[in-house]
């Protein structure tokens, strides 16, 4: 005999397509970790690299990080998704191991900045990676809000 109830697949809802993503909210947060993200790499290359490991790896996780959550963006708005739960799975692993990777970009973009005070053409370099620094935190808290709200949805 069947069941009476709602189905689980009635109760969970639908992933977003198209205009609905930048109204829902953690798929909103997709767009600005993306214009943040961009801030990052840009100032970054607008320095004057003293510490190359240190910023190379700000730039690596800036960039990487960027590149695809625009192709998971593009998937949102073409649908490519097609309300599969595991799109959910796939979003929540992506942000989450995003924001680890970009808190540790952070911390060492914050160090670069410590370090990049005093030197050649110091004050414009210090008020970049400061710029970039800001950028990379507020960058790792959207992806931590997105990891989470996702997570909890």
């Amino acid at each position: 005999m069947a069941s009476v109830g709602p189905s689980a697949a009635s109760t969970q809802p639908a992933l977003p397509s198209g205009p609905a993503v930048f109204k829902t909210i953690p798929y909103a947060f997709i767009l600005p970790e993306i214009l943040c993200g961009t801030w990052v790499w840009i100032l970054v290359a607008a320095t004057s690299v003293s510490l190359p490991l240190l910023q190379g790896w700000v730039m690596y996780v800036s960039l990487t990080s960027c590149l695809i959550s625009l192709l998971l963006l593009l998937s949102y708005l073409l649908g490519f998704h097609r309300n599969s739960e595991n799109w959910k799975v796939l979003d929540s692993l992506y942000h989450g191991t995003t924001a680890i990777l970009y808190m540790s970009a952070a911390v060492l973009q914050a160090n670069a900045t410590i370090n990049s005070e005093f030197g050649t053409n110091a004050p414009l370099n210090y008020q970049l990676n400061c710029a970039a620094s800001f950028f990379a935190f507020l960058t790792t808290f959207l992806y931590i809000l997105h990891a989470f709200s996702i997570y909890y949805q």
